[in-house]
């Protein structure tokens, strides 16, 4: 389980933001189990995506399909990255650039 910190501004509606990234970027419908949204597609068997605790955050659990070709694996991972652009207004470096300074704290 993931959580990455949403930009000021975009946790607003987090919850809608959510569903709707995820029929932007996967192009499934989310099913809704309470305040989650949970999707398959591609190389994931489950993308559960819910709001933290706080509302200021996203909290995503994924599990895999090991045996998934390398193309499938690879459209999988740019739009999952893509969902997450979407939903916390922070680009993929500037993700990594946060929870590196995080670490080091």
């Amino acid at each position: 389980m993931q959580e990455y910190p949403v930009k000021r501004g975009y946790y607003r509606d987090l919850p809608g933001s959510i569903a709707r990234s995820l029929r932007d970027c996967f192009g499934v419908e989310p099913v809704r189990v309470g305040d989650h949204y949970q999707i398959s597609y591609g190389a994931l068997e489950l993308l559960d995506a819910a709001p933290g605790k706080d509302g200021k955050t996203l909290v995503v659990h994924t599990e895999s399909d090991i045996g998934a070709p390398d193309e499938v694996i690879l459209d999988t991972n740019k739009r999952f990255r893509a969902f997450l652009d979407a939903v916390t207004g922070y680009s993929t470096k500037e993700r990594v650039k946060r929870a590196k300074s995080v670490e080091t704290e």
